[in-house]
């Protein structure tokens, strides 16, 4: 069994992301504590022409989601890829 958590007093993953559905992080910010993390993440910018309400699309789409386009892109494609391999392998 894990800790509880420190703020929502919830004992599992669950319960802890239910609290959070429901609570906004600003009310609890005294609460909280620096972290560190060390990411290594390489990357490549690579610029593909996309047409025009695609881009409108895409800008809108990762502006709900609170995260930018490229993020939003890398995601997508990273799951048709997945995709792409699963049937490849059913094939």
């Amino acid at each position: 069994m894990m800790k509880k958590s420190s703020v929502s007093k919830a004992g599992t993953y669950a319960a802890m992301g239910e609290f959070w559905d429901q609570h906004d992080l600003s009310d609890y910010w005294d609460k909280t504590r620096p972290a560190r993390a060390d990411v290594d993440l390489e990357s490549e910018e690579s610029l593909f022409a996309i047409e025009k309400g695609l881009s409108e699309t895409i800008r809108r789409e990762a502006k709900e989601r609170g995260v930018s386009p490229h993020a939003l892109v890398n995601l997508w494609l990273q799951e048709e890829i997945q995709e792409l391999k699963l049937r490849a392998h059913r094939g």
